[in-house]
């Protein structure tokens, strides 16, 4: 009797391991070996540092290896081409943003790759909204004040913003086409150069992701009036969002992982089940938030979804604004 506590020890012991064990073998043997995660996007950005932060995290749980490999180029179709063109085994899966797997479709021609029928979603990771910001000569408080002064103005007001076909850029259109706003989005070759003509006057605003331009307005370089997420942006709390000003603008840099077609389902629903694990605990919230993005979870199925209904959503933008990439 006296070793029975001893012999509880060793049971509960025992228990956890085959626990953990039952986890890496849910799908009998996978994963026997390296796990590749293609990112969409060159090292050392938000995109490459969240596969980086996801990859540790299935690393840990599934004790093997989870690696990430950079594929960048066109808007992200390069490494989410490679995806949709691996065996669907569980080995090479892909962590993109909403440019390939939603909005690319109607901005690159030819696409390499339909992203509703060659791929497999998994999960949804996080979102980083973006901001509307003006040059504080801009007698504008809010971004229903902008729409508003643009309508008196005989020229266009101009928006900055980082690339041709960028969310930035379809963001603007779409608030011209939905509100009668005169405005002009004027493209640049990434988000440094759009901030800092916006803060030069060059250009009466910038629309770009949230986390390139706070700093510049904690430093009221920058006016912020909106940013364009369903809640308000924890780095910035007092900045309200479109919808709160009446303004029906919700555009945001969404990232999830996906997998080529026919991925099986006990692979998906396990990757799906921990990667929502990650997204929800608090160790997770903390770092995607250092990266300056919201957390979002959901089964694959509201992935499927997002997806699709986002893809229509900028359908309408793209064809009326007539925006191409060359």
């Amino acid at each position: 009797m006296t070793f029975l506590p001893l012999r509880r020890t060793i049971v509960c012991a025992l228990g956890a391991l085959f626990a953990f064990h039952g986890l890496a073998h849910a799908q009998g043997d996978w994963p026997n070996k390296t796990v590749r995660i293609v990112a969409s996007f060159a090292p050392g950005g938000s995109s490459d540092l969240v596969a980086r932060q996801i990859a540790q995290h299935l690393s840990t749980r599934y004790g093997q290896q989870f690696v990430v490999e950079n594929r960048a180029g066109a808007g992200g179709n390069i490494g989410v081409d490679f995806v949709t063109k691996a065996a669907p085994d569980g080995y090479i899966l892909g962590l993109a943003t909403s440019g390939p797997l939603a909005n690319n479709k109607w901005l690159y021609k030819p696409m390499p790759f339909d992203a509703e029928k060659d791929l497999t979603p998994i999960a949804l990771i996080g979102e980083i909204p973006l901001v509307m910001a003006v040059n504080p000569s801009v007698q504008a408080n809010s971004l229903k004040d902008l729409v508003a002064l643009s309508k008196t103005r005989t020229n266009a007001m101009t928006v900055s913003n980082p690339g041709n076909g960028t969310i930035g850029h379809l963001a603007v259109e779409y608030l011209r086409m939905h509100t009668g706003a005169k405005l002009q989005s004027v493209p640049y070759k990434g988000d440094a150069p759009a901030m800092a003509d916006a803060i030069g006057g060059t250009v009466d605003a910038v629309t770009a992701p949230v986390t390139s331009l706070i700093p510049n307005i904690q430093a009221n370089r920058l006016k912020a009036l909106a940013v364009t997420s369903k809640a308000r942006f924890v780095g910035m709390p007092d900045v309200p969002t479109a919808a709160e000003q009446g303004l029906d603008l919700e555009a945001t840099v969404w990232s999830a992982m996906v997998g080529p077609a026919g991925l099986p389902k006990a692979i998906v629903d396990s990757l799906n089940k921990e990667i929502n694990a990650y997204t929800r605990s608090a160790e997770g919230k903390a770092k995607l938030a250092s990266l300056g993005m919201a957390p979002l979870a959901g089964t694959p199925a509201q992935l499927s979804e997002q997806m699709s209904s986002e893809a229509a959503k900028w359908k309408v933008v793209v064809e009326s604004a007539r925006i191409t990439v060359d």
